[in-house]
């Protein structure tokens, strides 16, 4: 049993008085390409990271629901215990609009599938750093979705436990994010990236071992926190919405790099042609990367990462200045290939590094982050794991 398994474990007893029913875990993820592309029915190449979010539950003989996360203290350093009522779950109320909402939601859910779901104690330590770009919110839906259809034997399949935590974001916190990350949360195995057709509905576990050829991913987390819920994600998905409605197609994944020439005519408009640029070029990378990695070319993917950097920094214009710094440092210092990675407006980079230059690369980043008076960066080696699963 991992160390914060155990202190999750720890942390309920000593709330709860009893031993928890058991014991679950769910990993954020790190997406090698294909960012913004979920939504529009694309393709996405997400892996899971070692940093999950840990929890420890047991049901409830009422309809209440009790948590406490080893995260959230109260100035006096205490650890407060939230308290509600399983009717007072709705879209809207002052569950939705805090960090519990991504637990609390995934109840409600259920709850709206016609799921017979009552009430729990629930501890909670997660190690996924939250608006790093790192997807912590799906690692905590995963984890609560996992327990529940553990706890009341609702037999949920992986992709069902993901379909219901993007439901949660969706409807119960108001993030209309696409299906990518809780996927990777939830489907990801070890040693590989998920390759996740959106429109097909297929996942294909691709492999993916840095290691095993001395490589690594460095993951910085620049520490400019996002907030996808401030509208801007929501202005990008609503640009691809009206685009496809233009081109008379249900989604942008219905334009082929071959078609973006004659879409780009009709649309005649600079946004929304920048914007179908991004989608159509991004997924079209996704499929080359796929490629490359089944032929063991793993130096190959390389340009394929500065690519969509570049993509999304001048079509989706969803990067920032220390996210754009971080990867011009990485670039200029010998990654093979670097780019932003999740929803943007902040958060992380990753970028494909050969071993003996990770620890150059990273000083050169944290000297540049010094010297432009930007926080101090945090920065990771991160290799694909497991997704959701219960530990005990």
């Amino acid at each position: 049993m991992s160390t914060t398994t155990s202190t999750a474990a720890d942390l309920f007893r000593s709330t709860f008085g009893a031993e928890p029913t058991g014991l679950w875990s769910a990993p954020g993820r790190v997406n090698l390409i294909g960012e913004h592309t979920d939504y529009n029915d694309g393709l996405v190449l997400p892996f899971a990271i070692d940093s999950r979010a840990h929890l420890a539950a047991s049901v409830r003989t009422d309809d209440t629901v009790r948590v406490v996360s080893a995260q959230r203290r109260d100035p006096d350093g205490g650890l407060p215990v939230m308290e509600f009522d399983l009717a007072d779950l709705v879209p809207g109320s002052p569950a939705a609009q805090q960090w519990s909402g991504y637990l609390l939601g995934v109840l409600w859910t259920l709850r709206q599938d016609g799921h017979q779901v009552g009430g729990l104690d629930i501890a909670l330590d997660s190690t996924v750093p939250v608006g790093a770009g790192l997807s912590s919110s799906a690692a905590l839906e995963c984890v609560t979705t996992l327990a529940a259809s553990d706890l009341f034997g609702l037999g949920l399949s992986k992709d069902r436990i993901a379909r219901i935590a993007q439901r949660t974001e969706n409807d119960f916190v108001g993030v209309p994010c696409g299906l990518m990350d809780q996927m990777a949360s939830s489907a990801c195995t070890a040693g590989n990236a998920l390759f996740f057709d959106v429109q097909a509905t297929t996942v294909t576990q691709v492999p993916f071992d840095p290691e095993s050829v001395g490589l690594a991913v460095m993951v910085v987390d620049t520490r400019v926190h996002h907030q996808l819920a401030d509208g801007e994600y929501a202005k990008r998905r609503r640009s691809c919405e009206e685009a496809a409605a233009k081109l008379g197609v249900p989604s942008l994944r219905h334009i082929d790099i071959d078609g973006l020439d004659a879409a780009i005519a009709v649309l005649a408009d600079d946004v929304l042609i920048r914007r179908t640029r991004h989608i159509v070029t991004e997924n079209a990378r996704v499929a080359a990367t796929v490629e490359l990695l089944a032929a063991g070319d793993m130096v190959g993917i390389g340009a394929h990462l500065d690519a969509s950097h570049v993509s999304m920094r001048d079509d989706f214009e969803i990067t920032s200045v220390e996210i754009d710094l971080a990867v011009e440092v990485a670039q200029a210092t010998g990654a093979i290939g670097a780019r932003m990675t999740g929803g943007g407006f902040g958060g992380s980079i990753i970028a494909l590094v050969r071993q003996e230059d990770f620890d150059t690369i990273a000083a050169a980043v944290v000297e540049a982050f010094a010297a432009a008076d930007y926080p101090v960066p945090v920065i990771r080696a991160m290799s694909p794991a497991a997704g959701a699963l219960r530990d005990a």
